[in-house]
This record gives structure tokens, C-alpha cells and sequence, in this order.
């Protein structure tokens, strides 16, 4: 049993509240920060250590994560009752925080595919792309007809059909084409595919020709490219599809592993349905062992850009370049155009289930989700679904959906994802194998069908926040080895494809 000292945790000497490591009852004495609480304080949530008078800023992290709307007390406890958002200057500090990275020799290895070009898998999938939502049931009719059919083909990790809502009732240039190309190009040459179809109707806005030229793919025997109205029709579509697949199987199956190092590897960062310890467990365990993988010449992704608003003065710091930080700013000031004309604003978040596991404000949620990011340079910053050149920690643009920014994330060229949860989100994201991270024991307990990694250790205090990262490096090694996730086992991962829709539809 915890003792009454152990009820809360501390993140920083300057914050005003502290976060109740399980659920303490009105009127306990809270010992080690001498108050006794006013209220119930459900676990994950926070409660005043100090007086806040009205108005005044409310610091956890050693940050600011709002304003008391009216005066709050030792041992209250403090939620979207008496805390607000409220307008905070930043000091962006460009590059003060940059520092020479400490590469760890010899290199971590895993056992991965290398391809033909020199790329690294950690999966090999055969996979069915499509242009427009008009050719996705064809395109399922064609993947489903191998669905238990590969007992033959041991090394082929399945035949998988990746459709999307949007191709058409859209501009044929633009913006919002030009994501939807970038998505679909960079999961066309994605290294966990071995080879792809690229199906389309042929009437769509979204012309594969154009897409294939933009994206610089090149047709020929592992991208085959044909439409439902040349083929004749669903039935002689899905005929040629099958039989396309066929004759890529035998040689997909060819593939065998061999031992290459961590530098091969590329970390899509993600956090979704998120509660009180997300920012205490599970994140920073995943922003150390992100930083392991820096050190040992990987690269890891953070993304969902209305997820670290706020917090953005703590990435500039790190930026490696004046340049790099004032792209971060730049995706911030677009965010706040973006939400303005769509008549939204950037603080729409937390959700209510982030609300009822103890967030409060968009400050407080994005200072926790930064935390994924680790401590190491912030060497690049790229748009949605960007190819991801430069090694190191860096930044993409994405929305803070999570569907939509883990498929941002593997359009990029992530061949892993880790993704934290302290409410129990679902996910997975074919090609990438998704590891999922529980911020707390009893959801992990209770979804443990779901879950790779209990974080809660950390909150229970059986592990260090560096003991778990080197754990969840580990388990990123033996996974990018072959070894498959939870959500694998599940079959998640081919409904979570979602490009990012920009605009109207037509």
C-alpha cells in the first residue's frame, strides 16, 4: 500500500500542483507537500500545493499550463473548474539548448530486409494503393482474396489494401492534391513493400499518371499502375489485380533477414488518448528511448503540431539552426491561419476523454506530448508526409488525429511507430508495425491485449523513466527484428491508413 508521502508526484521544484498517483480521498493529509486535500482527487489529476490567487498563472513541468479562474487553495483540486487557457509569452531562445550528440559505439543492431537500393524493412508486405475512394471496394476484393492464402510464402507478411474517402470532388492541383500525391508516393515507395499496385477508377481528379510523375515513382515490376474503367469493370479489375499478385510472390517470398544497425531505423512518435500521466510515464520513457536511438544514428519523428502549441518555445531551443526553428514557427503561424478560417482555434483540445484522465489545457497536454521528443537536437522540420532524409530527432507537420499523423509518419519512410496511451487507443498502421505504451498499470491490466509496454511502472515507482526507455529500445529492436505487435497479432492497420483531407469538397 502506497504511504500517504507516496500519493502524489512531483515534476518540477517551481509547480504549482503535483499529480495524484491514485485516486486520494477529501481530507487526506498529503505529507510530503504538508496539505490536505479539499476534494476528491481522481488518480492522474491535479492538486494545488500552493495559493494561486485569481488570474495568476498555474505552472506543472515547471511551465505554465494556464490560469487560475479564481482563487485556488492548498490541496484543491485543480481542473477545468478553476483553470483556463490564457495568452503566455514565449522566449523562443533559438539554438541556447543545442549540444553535440553522444553517438553510443558500436551501433545497436537489428535484423532487417535490405533492399535492392540499400533501404532497410522491418516488414514485408505486398501492398494495393489507391488513387481514389472509387477504387477502394476493388482494391479490398483483390488483397482479401489472399487472406489465409499464403501459407507458401512464409516470408510474405500479408497482401494489404490501403484506401482512403478522398481523389476527387477536389482540385487536380493544389495543396490538398499535393498531400494526398505525397501520401500515396511515400507509402508506394515505402522499403516495408516489396512491391505495389496503385489501383484508381479513371475518371478521378486525383490522375495516377500525374501522380506517379510528381512523386517521381517509376512503373515497371514492383509498381504496376491500371484503372478499373481500361481493365473493364470490377470483375475483370479484381481478375488482373489477383493474378498480378501472384506472379510478385514468389519473389517477395525471396527475401531473408541479416544483421544491420539501429541507423536503419525510422521512429514515428505518437501519443493519442492521453490522461494526466502521459507527460509523467510513458512519454518521457518514449522521448528516452528516442534519444537512445538518435545516439545510436537513427532517427526519430514527433509530429501533431496542435499537440506541442505551447510547448514549441522548448523545440526552437533545441533547433539545430536559426532556420529549423523559424520552420517550426512557420507550421504554428499556418496552424493558427488554418483553424481561423475553418471558424476553430488552436485550444480545441484536450478531448473529453483526455479531460476525465486530468488534462486541462491544450498548454498542459502539449508539454506532456513534447516529452516524446526526448532531449536531443531538433535537426529538421518537414511537411505532411515529407520523405525523412536527415537522421536525428525531427519534427513533421501533421494533425494531431492520429490516424492521420502516424500515416504522415509512415509516408515519411517510418519503418516503426511507438504510440502512447493512458485512456486505451487502438491503433495500428500497416506497412509500419506500431507499438502501443500504457501510461498506467490498471489500463494496461485491463487492455493488456492491446498493450506492448507498461509505462505505469514509472508511475508506480518500480522503474526509472531511463530504465524504461532502454526497455522500450529493446522491444523497437526486436520488433523492427520480426517480431510482431500486439496490434499485428490483432489485425489492426488497414483501416488506419488516412491522408490528411485539406479543403473543401466539391
Amino acid at each position: 500500500m502506497l504511504r500517504s508521502a507516496d500519493l502524489t508526484i512531483r515534476l518540477n521544484p517551481a509547480d504549482d500542483v503535483v499529480i495524484a498517483r491514485v485516486q486520494i480521498p477529501e481530507g487526506t493529509l498529503v505529507t510530503r507537500e504538508n496539505v490536505r486535500a479539499t476534494a476528491r482527487i481522481p488518480a492522474g489529476h491535479k492538486i494545488a500545493v500552493r495559493a494561486v490567487a485569481a488570474g495568476a498563472p498555474v505552472r506543472r513541468y515547471g511551465q505554465i499550463i494556464g490560469f487560475a479562474s479564481r482563487d485556488i487553495a492548498p490541496g484543491d483540486h485543480v481542473h477545468v473548474h478553476n483553470l483556463v487557457m490564457g495568452s503566455v509569452e514565449k522566449d523562443y531562445a533559438f539554438c541556447s539548448e543545442v549540444k553535440p550528440v553522444d553517438y553510443i559505439e558500436p551501433r545497436a543492431t537489428f535484423e532487417g530486409i535490405v533492399r535492392e537500393d540499400g533501404r532497410v524493412a522491418t516488414r514485408n508486405y505486398i501492398g494495393i494503393l489507391t488513387s481514389v475512394n472509387c477504387s477502394a471496394t476493388v482494391s479490398r476484393m483483390i488483397a482479401d482474396h489472399f487472406r489465409n492464402r499464403l501459407d507458401d510464402y512464409p516470408n510474405v507478411d500479408g497482401v494489404v489494401a490501403l484506401t482512403h474517402k478522398t481523389g476527387c470532388g477536389m482540385a487536380s492541383e493544389g495543396e490538398p492534391m499535393a498531400y494526398l500525391r505525397r501520401t500515396v508516393g511515400g507509402f508506394a515507395r515505402h522499403p516495408n513493400f516489396h512491391s505495389v499496385l496503385v489501383l484508381g477508377l479513371g475518371c478521378e481528379a486525383a490522375q495516377i499518371v500525374p501522380l506517379i510523375a510528381a512523386e517521381r515513382l517509376k512503373a515497371g515490376e514492383r509498381l504496376h499502375a491500371f484503372t478499373i474503367q481500361e481493365q473493364g469493370g470490377t470483375t475483370k479489375t479484381v481478375r488482373e489485380g489477383i493474378s498480378r499478385v501472384a506472379a510478385l510472390l514468389p519473389e517477395a517470398n525471396r527475401v531473408r533477414r541479416e544483421t544491420v544497425p539501429a541507423s536503419h531505423l525510422v521512429l514515428g512518435l505518437e501519443c493519442g488518448g492521453s490522461d494526466g500521466y502521459s507527460g509523467v510515464s510513458a512519454n518521457p520513457a518514449l522521448g528516452a528511448a528516442a534519444d537512445l536511438l538518435v545516439r545510436h544514428g537513427g532517427t526519430a519523428i514527433l509530429s501533431e503540431t496542435p499537440e506541442i502549441y505551447g510547448a514549441e518555445h522548448l523545440l526552437t531551443r533545441r533547433a539545430a539552426s536559426r532556420e529549423v526553428g523559424e520552420k517550426l514557427l512557420a507550421r504554428i503561424r499556418w496552424w493558427e491561419d488554418y483553424t481561423r478560417r475553418n471558424g476553430n482555434e488552436m485550444d480545441n483540445n484536450p478531448t473529453p476523454g483526455n479531460k476525465a484522465g486530468g488534462l486541462t489545457t491544450i498548454l498542459e497536454k502539449s508539454l506532456g506530448a513534447a516529452a516524446k521528443g526526448g532531449t536531443t537536437n531538433l535537426e529538421e522540420v518537414y511537411l505532411y508526409g515529407e520523405t525523412v532524409a536527415k537522421k536525428g530527432f525531427v519534427f513533421m507537420d501533421t494533425p494531431g488525429y492520429d490516424p492521420v499523423s502516424v500515416t504522415g509518419h509512415v509516408a515519411g519512410g517510418a519503418n516503426v511507430v511507438c504510440f502512447t496511451t493512458g485512456r486505451g487507443s487502438v491503433f495500428g498502421c500497416k506497412p509500419a508495425p506500431s507499438l502501443k505504451l500504457a501510461t498506467n498499470t490498471p489500463m494496461f491490466r485491463r487492455m493488456e491485449d492491446d498493450m506492448d509496454v507498461n509505462c505505469g511502472t514509472i508511475v508506480d515507482g518500480t522503474e526509472t523513466v531511463a530504465e524504461a526507455g532502454e526497455r522500450i529500445f529493446r522491444l523497437i529492436l526486436e520488433t523492427a527484428s520480426g517480431r510482431r505487435t500486439k496490434s499485428e497479432a490483432l489485425g489492426f492497420g488497414e483501416d488506419e491508413f488516412a491522408p490528411w483531407v485539406l479543403g473543401a469538397t466539391m
